[in-house]
C-alpha cells in the first residue's frame, strides 16, 4: 500500500482512505494503541444480556396517531412505550 491518496466517486470511500492512511502513519510513528491477537480474542460480541426483556406485540392505532408518533422522530416507539407504560391500569 502507498501512501497516495486515490480519489473516489464516493465521498464515503475518500473519508476511509484519508483515516486509513493516518492511522497507518501513527502506527509506523508508535503512536495510538494497537491491539493485539488476545485482546481480540478475549473480546465478547454484542449487547450484555437484559435482565429484562421486552416483548414484541401488534398494536392497531388510527393512522393519524401513527403518524403523529412518527413524526416526533427517531426513538418514537420507545417514548410510545414510555406513554403507555404509565397510563398503565394498576
Amino acid at each position: 500500500m502507498t501512501n497516495e491518496l486515490t480519489l473516489h466517486p464516493d465521498p464515503e470511500m475518500n473519508q476511509f482512505e484519508q483515516d486509513l492512511l493516518l492511522s497507518i502513519k501513527q502506527a509506523k510513528r508508535g503512536e495510538g494503541r494497537v491491539t493485539t491477537g488476545e485482546e481480540i480474542a478475549r473480546r465478547v460480541a454484542g449487547r450484555p444480556p437484559l435482565a429484562v426483556h421486552k416483548q414484541p406485540v401488534t398494536l392497531r392505532m388510527a393512522p393519524d396517531a401513527l403518524a403523529k408518533w412518527r413524526a416526533s422522530g427517531k426513538g418514537w416507539q420507545t417514548r410510545a412505550a414510555g406513554v403507555l407504560a404509565a397510563h398503565a391500569p394498576a
